[in-house]
């Protein structure tokens, strides 16, 4: 539940809101609103496909460019 969140972290009600539309919107967690009370829950898949995601960025970062090995010309 949302009030739960809110009384976990050190930040203001309409913070964490505005942080879960996020998340809602990026398609991260999915929500679901019964009256006043919402409730969240993260979406496994798509979560799955985000770490796929970064860890290729990570690896496509930590291939060897040239520019930092010895004897290679300095760039700015």
């Amino acid at each position: 539940m949302c009030g739960e969140i809110v009384r976990a972290l050190p930040l203001a009600q309409s913070t964490v809101s505005q942080h879960l539309k996020v998340l809602l919107d990026a398609g991260l967690i999915r929500g679901r609103t019964e009256g006043q009370r919402s409730s969240y829950c993260l979406d496994k898949a798509a979560l799955d496909a985000l770490a796929e995601e970064i860890d290729a960025l990570f690896k496509a970062l930590r291939r060897p460019s040239g520019c930092c090995t010895p004897g290679a010309p300095e760039q700015r």
